[in-house]
């Protein structure tokens, strides 16, 4: 770990590095074409990896560990990271599968689809976050392209706070996208390895699991407010796509 971390060694940090998993910081180094970092419950870097350091104007670990976003970012991009940051360590929420445009200062952009994960101590207190950006290597992609996506992945959000209840067709998942059917199809295997109708599904269970983590929301209200028709066929779609049961899964994380 001391490697990837290149010793970082303030109290914030020291917490983190103790709630964290060696074996799992040493795999993200592994990865060519994800960010990888971990950062204190202050928003100072702990952890990151090689190619979280190609995408700032630093050399190496050891320029960035112990720094902020605002040190190495666009001040757009900073401020953009530091609100999603302090919403992951403040509610505890995870943040999945955001699409966002990464860039260090006078660097060449890439698109990232970035997930933040609040880690827990012992004690069961946040004491940081982790986050993964993955390299969508969409460069031949316009950026109008690429904003309906972030489009889209909004507008379903939107559609699951107020009416959950409703299906969403491929029609009005391509007018969210502000595209045609055929197009959409098209971008969202590109962007997200998936139809448009898994990436619904998939934004409807990361709901649900959100829900069963961190409330007690009962098992039948979770399936409504996640689009569910039924907690009959939530908790068979719930198990399949994760490989255990509603009950079981908040058991689990209940326990953690």
């Amino acid at each position: 770990m001391g490697a990837v971390s290149d010793n970082a060694t303030w109290p914030e940090a020291d917490a983190l590095l103790a709630a964290m998993a060696p074996a799992m910081v040493a795999l993200m180094d592994e990865l060519s074409g994800v960010m990888f970092c971990a950062k204190d419950a202050t928003g100072r870097y702990v952890l990151v990896n090689q190619v979280f350091v190609r995408r700032t104007n630093e050399r190496s670990r050891r320029q960035v560990v112990g720094r902020r976003a605002a040190d190495l970012f666009v001040p757009e991009l900073a401020e953009r990271y530091t609100t999603q940051d302090d919403e992951v360590l403040r509610t505890g929420r995870p943040l999945r599968n955001e699409l966002e445009l990464i860039r260090h200062v006078g660097g060449v952009p890439g698109w990232f689809l970035t997930s933040k994960l609040p880690v827990h101590d012992g004690a069961g207190r946040v004491v940081g976050l982790v986050s993964v950006s993955q390299d969508l290597r969409s460069g031949d992609a316009d950026d109008a392209a690429m904003d309906s996506m972030t489009r889209l992945v909004a507008a379903v959000e939107r559609h699951l706070d107020a009416t959950p209840g409703v299906s969403l067709t491929v029609a009005d998942l391509a007018t969210m996208a502000g595209c045609t059917p055929a197009v959409l199809d098209r971008l969202v295997r590109r962007v997200f390895g998936l139809t448009p109708r898994q990436l619904v599904l998939r934004a409807r269970v990361d709901r649900a699991a959100h829900l069963l983590s961190s409330t007690t929301t009962p098992l039948a209200d979770v399936a409504a407010a996640a689009g569910f028709y039924d907690q009959a066929a939530f908790t068979r779609t719930f198990a399949r796509l994760t490989g255990e049961t509603p009950s079981s899964f908040r058991r689990r994380a209940h326990q953690a």
